[in-house]
């Protein structure tokens, strides 16, 4: 029985070193590909009017330096489109200022009003997106924690001219307000899943900065298929593989997301992005979960086959302690690739996440985990919380029930949207650079707004 249990934690070491050097090569073909798409991203000069809409609730960290960003994009004919559940929502006075202090963009605030069948975000993309003028070629939306770059809208069009793409997704790099534990933790689970995306096209967008053409937004029936769901991307993301069309990663189209967790805090917020994924992308969170399980199985057999080692038993001291030793190196590797990745994607934050990033390279048995945890608490449940709203899924995924708990039990942890302790401090050269063309704009659409 002992024989039996020592082969069967060395089988599972085995298993999971061979995975850590796939995800390892996985890790260093994102990294070549960013690298390639920077380094070609100025000859991109795409064309045609595009929307983008920002759905928007509560005081997001850092706010207005967000949605700033979306006021100087390097791109000549877009219109921004901000989102709100109500009039009183206390985002409308960040949006209603930058609004006013930038009449060269075509900028509006639209209410959409409550959600009681749907999550709140989707049904102000469902309300917003028929709002749409008939000049409009692409869609784009963006999330109101994601601080994108200036080339970020020009670069999510720049392919979509394509036949073969159907539509072009980012995806978010936590930027911690602290180096707390926290934020050090779900920085690190975060890196790890963007590195996951790459060359290779896939039907899955980040509904945080993605964009589609408006024709094809309208074949694939997309506002029909949101009716009665909680999310939007993954939704989508559905309705590509259905039609076998693909969805390209732009790695400039990688957006700072402003972060600040508490351990009660992190670990739901975990646990609703997999149980969304769930829901929504099954084969995907199995897949998260397996692997997950794996690497967690053998770091918890490889100090347990040196323990074993020690008092004399087999394998050998020098086997065991070589395969445990060769397990950490090879994450840690892992994490040095992903925050090599930082020179690249955002070079002026290289410094505020010096702690992050060692968290990343150095204490990948304790964040995975912290990440198998929060999988395996999504097994079960069809309850969620999200930005103070109690959502209940049916089996397939609709939305059952919605409750909207007081103010006081909402349990936000974000900081006010007017705050200074802006965790991007050295980005703002983004906020301050101005659009590469000069573009004559105006500030309201009255026509479409009456419609």
């Amino acid at each position: 029985m002992e024989a039996t249990i020592v082969w069967l934690c060395m089988g599972v070491v085995g298993a999971a070193i061979v995975t850590s050097v796939l995800l390892g090569l996985h890790t260093w073909e994102h990294r070549r590909y960013v690298r390639s798409c920077f380094r070609d991203a100025a000859r991109h000069r795409p064309t045609g009017r595009a929307e983008v809409f920002a759905p928007c609730k509560g005081n997001d960290l850092d706010l207005a330096g967000n949605l700033h960003a979306l006021f100087h994009q390097d791109y000549p004919d877009y219109d921004l489109t901000f989102i709100v559940e109500s009039p009183d929502d206390p985002a409308c006075i960040p949006v209603r200022r930058l609004i006013s202090e930038h009449p060269r963009v075509r900028a509006r605030l639209v209410i959409a009003g409550v959600a009681d069948n749907c999550g709140q975000k989707v049904h102000n993309l469902i309300h917003a997106t028929g709002l749409v003028g008939p000049e409009v070629e692409y869609l784009v939306f963006v999330d109101s924690d994601a601080q994108p770059r200036p080339e970020w809208l020009r670069m999510l069009l720049a392919r979509l001219d394509r036949n073969t793409l159907a539509a072009a997704t980012g995806y978010r790099w936590f930027v911690p307000a602290r180096a707390s534990l926290a934020n050090c933790l779900v920085y690190s689970i975060n890196c790890a899943a963007a590195v996951l995306l790459g060359r290779r096209r896939d039907h899955l967008v980040w509904g945080g900065s993605w964009a589609i053409r408006r024709d094809r937004f309208e074949s694939l029936g997309v506002r029909t298929a949101w009716a009665g769901t909680l999310s939007d991307d993954l939704v989508v993301s559905r309705l590509l593989r259905s039609q076998r069309l693909v969805a390209r990663f732009e790695p400039l189209a990688m957006v700072a997301s402003p972060a600040e967790f508490a351990m009660a805090s992190m670990f739901a917020f975990l646990r609703r992005q997999y149980l969304i994924g769930r829901f929504y992308a099954f084969n995907w969170w199995l897949t998260g979960l397996l692997t997950t399980t794996l690497m967690t199985a053998a770091w918890l057999a490889a100090p347990l086959l040196v323990a074993h080692s020690l008092r004399g038993g087999q394998p050998s001291i020098w086997l065991s302690g070589s395969g445990m030793a060769l397990l950490y190196l090879l994450g840690a590797y892992r994490g040095w690739l992903r925050q090599s990745l930082v020179q690249t994607y955002f070079p002026q934050l290289a410094k505020k996440l010096r702690v992050p990033a060692l968290v990343d390279m150095f204490a990948g048995p304790v964040v995975t985990i912290v990440n198998w945890a929060a999988l395996v608490s999504s097994i079960v449940g069809r309850t969620l919380r999200w930005r103070g709203v109690v959502y209940r899924l049916e089996s397939d995924g609709r939305v059952r029930s919605v409750k909207r708990l007081p103010a006081s039990e909402a349990g936000c942890t974000q900081l006010p949207a007017e705050s200074s302790d802006s965790p991007l401090p050295d980005a703002a050269d983004w906020r301050n650079t101005e659009p590469a063309w000069d573009i004559v704009r105006t500030m309201h659409w009255p026509e479409r707004d009456a419609a």
